[in-house]
Order: C-alpha cells, then sequence, then structure tokens
C-alpha cells in the first residue's frame, strides 16, 4: 500500500521524571523501488545468515517535517500493519501533509489523519533544544539509522553455449540510510533527548 513504518522505543531517564520508555511511529510513503520485493528477498537465499553485514551504500541523511497526526484507531485504513507496530505508540504516530495528499488522492479516508494543533505554523514553534520551559510545546527532533536494509536486486551476466550474453537475479545489494523526523510534542518533556549539547 506504498507505506512505511518506523518505530522508536526510546528508553526514559527516571532521574528526570520520565517513565519506563516513550514509543514513537513515523508513517511516510514508501516509494517505489525504495526497498526490494518481498517476494524477491524470499527466492534469494543469503549465505552465512549469521554474518554482521555492512552496508554497500550509503545513502544521505533524509529530514522529514511530520506535520500531520495519524488517528491510531482508524490507522488499518493506511496500512494494516500500523495497528502491530504502533500499538504503544498510539498517541505519537506522525505523518506528512504531502504523504497524506499522496493517500487521499488513492482513495485513503480523511479520517485516518488529523492536523496537529499547530497546523500549519509548525515551523515557527520553538524547537525543543532552544525552548527553556519543560512543559511548553515545541518541534522535537528524533534521528535514526539503518544500518542495513536490502535496497535493491543484484544482476549476474552469464553467456549461454552460443555465446550470447544474458542476466539474472544473483543476489541483494545493501544500502544505509539515516533519517532525522522533526515533530510537534505538546510539551518539552516529551523530548528531553534534543538538547542543546
Amino acid at each position: 500500500q506504498e507505506v512505511k513504518i518506523f518505530r522508536a522505543l526510546i528508553l526514559g531517564e527516571l532521574e528526570r521524571g520520565q517513565s519506563q520508555f516513550q514509543a514513537l511511529c513515523f508513517v511516510t510513503r514508501l516509494h517505489r523501488n525504495e526497498i526490494i520485493p518481498s517476494e524477491s528477498m524470499a527466492k534469494l537465499r543469503q549465505k552465512n545468515p549469521r554474518t554482521v553485514r555492512q552496508a554497500e551504500e550509503v545513502r544521505g541523511l533524509e529530514h522529514l517535517s511530520m506535520d500531520v497526526a495519524v488517528n491510531f484507531s482508524k490507522a488499518a485504513q493506511l496500512s494494516p500493519h500500523i495497528h502491530n507496530v504502533c500499538a504503544e505508540a498510539s498517541e505519537a504516530i506522525y505523518t506528512r501533509e504531502e504523504d497524506v495528499k499522496f493517500w487521499l488522492e488513492k482513495g485513503e479516508d480523511q479520517s485516518s489523519v488529523c492536523v496537529l494543533p499547530p497546523g500549519p505554523e509548525l515551523p515557527e514553534l520553538q524547537r525543543c533544544r532552544r525552548c527553556p520551559e519543560r512543559w511548553k510545546p515545541c518541534v522535537c527532533s528524533y534521528s535514526l539509522s539503518i544500518q542495513w536494509y536490502p535496497c535493491m536486486l543484484k544482476y549476474c551476466r552469464s553467456r549461454d553455449a552460443a555465446g550470447k550474453l544474458s542476466s539474472y537475479k544473483c543476489g541483494i545489494r545493501s544500502c544505509q540510510k539515516g533519517y532525522t523526523f522533526d515533530y510537534y510534542v505538546p510539551q518539552k518533556q516529551l523530548c528531553l533527548w534534543d538538547e542543546e549539547a
């Protein structure tokens, strides 16, 4: 359904008044050819499956402004996986307005998403790292890096008996990619990792 889901579980700092952990979910559009189809992965077995692998290609950092909240009770309309993956983050599921427009054009129901309280003024809110008061709303930043994922198929070439060249799928190319998500929080207390050093 062209949906990509990131889940982050952030351990709380008890000495700072945080609960055991905080869960976040970021839902974005999955572009064609961004990751290889699961059917292809099932057919291409990796040798030495327990090996710790290094990515062959490092893709650039993607900075995403998550300006829309996803309604957890109706999120299955976007993807049936949101209920399982984001159950612990039911109050903190974010997406982007441009992705919502894409899904709405494909026939998704508007009720599965809602604009966050600041709406279009999200960039005008103070960043949490610069906000002096813990109970004020602000724009939080969370970064994560996917160290290894199957991003492309590898093709090998061979010659048949007549000497004609042909190509065939022979493996998986792996990539590494980083993401930074900016999103609204009703109070800085929910974003204590995003502080200036």
